[in-house]
């Protein structure tokens, strides 16, 4: 009988794919998903550092989970501990430390290496840390077949970040900016296609970064940008939609706007993170924008593509912001408009540049700007759903709804769209007609006419 495997995911895109592959690395070994920690013979923690609550929530899951592990011993059975993502990564012997009863701590760039570890672990029943930067790229040795499950597959292709923006712990757990050869991913993408995905998601730390070897004899110089890479990807036949995330707003070119504007297979939607509407701030960040030019980008790339929609991402209470740094904040997000955000209290991390800088900002005030700023970005939101009322748009239906006879998928915009429809239609993209639309979802029917663009 198969081992049971269960991987819980915190945090970004890009650890859901490192979920992805650390299953089928460790599928040859005879495990198989299960989505219940309880009698699994492996559980996987794969955590996020970015804030110190995220990190918390995995010693309190490991601490229930030491019960489970304990439980089994007492029938005999064993089940194998693991922790890996960015916590492993940054905190690896603080992990074995405050929890002995973990069997492996390893990094997100070593889990190509399970099986030596899997086979370390089970002698003598040692602990492993495997939280090293190895020489080798991860990505030469993990198993070519990927499985896809439903239309969607998230592809990375750049990996690790160089920009050290003053609040971040990435450049520490990822480690160096690496950008894949183009040939692989663009194997990588068709192989996804024959398993099944119709939409591909391109990932990176700082995706736009991305600057991969060129194919030999494809011309053009020795890299290739993201935006040759999107042009190239759209030419796969039965790839039928395209995104990628997450993008650093000072390294988005020409080319890559201009891509928005060619490529029809290029989803009208991007997330381009701007953290705080104030320069002052933005400079003690050290993200190597100001917002005006930030302001510039979004009009550039809405003139390319005048239906695209932007979401983004925003620290509150970052240290030394005042009140008017965060109100410069609340003008720039009226001014741009985002369909959808992500929204955070300023959270130190041990080893990075902001948690030493003087007046942190008090908890409470912190509270009461995120509040304030999220009630305008979820007003926005809910703006633009509605204003979706009355439009065609093409869905992509790639998961069963909650009630039976619904299919659920997703817009061109991210949004999640529900329908009533037969299970042919699913992994299918179809014309959906919206007719309501909520704080978190919309509801359509499907519409065999030809779609209207939603704006």
């Amino acid at each position: 009988m198969a081992k049971k495997l269960h991987i819980k995911t915190y945090g970004c895109q890009m650890n859901v794919y490192d979920s992805e592959r650390i299953a089928e690395v460790l599928r040859p070994l005879g495990y198989a998903p299960t989505d219940r920690a309880e009698g699994a013979d492996m559980v996987i923690l794969n955590t996020c550092h970015i804030r110190e609550k995220a990190a918390e929530k995995v010693y309190s899951e490991l601490g229930r989970l030491r019960l489970q592990k304990d439980a089994m011993a007492e029938h005999g059975q064993r089940m194998v501990l693991a922790v890996t993502g960015c916590v492993a990564q940054a905190e690896g012997e603080e992990v074995l430390k405050r929890a002995p009863f973990v069997d492996m701590v390893f990094g997100p760039q070593t889990y190509h290496r399970l099986p030596q570890m899997v086979a370390e672990a089970a002698r003598a029943a040692n602990q492993v840390l495997d939280t090293d930067f190895p020489a080798e790229s991860k990505f030469d040795a993990l198993p070519q077949e990927r499985n896809v499950d439903g239309a969607a597959a998230f592809l990375a292709i750049q990996e690790g970040c160089d920009k050290f923006c003053t609040y971040c712990v990435v450049p520490y757990t990822r480690g160096a900016e690496y950008s894949r050869p183009a040939a692989d991913v663009l194997a990588e993408a068709r192989r996804l296609v024959g398993a099944g995905a119709r939409e591909i998601t391109f990932l990176g730390q700082n995706v736009n970064s991305y600057h991969g070897e060129a194919p030999s004899g494809s011309g053009g110089g020795a890299e290739w940008s993201l935006a040759r890479l999107i042009f190239e990807a759209a030419e796969i036949d039965g790839l039928e939609r395209i995104r990628y995330t997450t993008s650093y707003p000072a390294e988005v070119d020409d080319d890559l706007i201009q891509a928005h504007a060619d490529v029809d297979k290029l989803m009208p939607y991007l997330h381009l993170p701007v953290q705080a509407g104030s320069n002052r701030i933005l400079q003690a960040m050290n993200r190597n924008h100001t917002v005006d030019a930030y302001r510039a980008l979004a009009d550039k790339l809405r003139a390319a593509r005048p239906d695209l929609a932007l979401s983004s991402d925003f620290i509150v209470g970052f240290p030394g912001e005042t009140d008017r740094d965060f109100r410069d904040t609340l003008k720039l997000v009226e001014d741009v408009t985002f369909i959808q955000a992500y929204s955070f209290k300023y959270s130190a991390r041990p080893g990075t540049p902001a948690a030493n800088m003087e007046f942190q900002v008090d908890e409470a005030l912190k509270a009461e700007r995120l509040a304030e700023l999220q009630a305008l970005l979820n007003a926005q939101t809910l703006n633009f759903n509605k204003a979706c009322v009355g439009r065609r748009m093409p869905v992509l239906l790639d998961r069963t709804g909650k009630k039976p006879g619904q299919l659920a998928g997703r817009s061109p915009y991210m949004q999640a769209v529900v329908v009533d429809a037969s299970e042919e239609l699913l992994n299918r993209t179809v014309d959906v007609t919206i007719i309501s639309g909520g704080p978190n979802s919309l509801l359509g029917t499907a519409d065999p006419k030809n779609q209207k663009a939603c704006a």
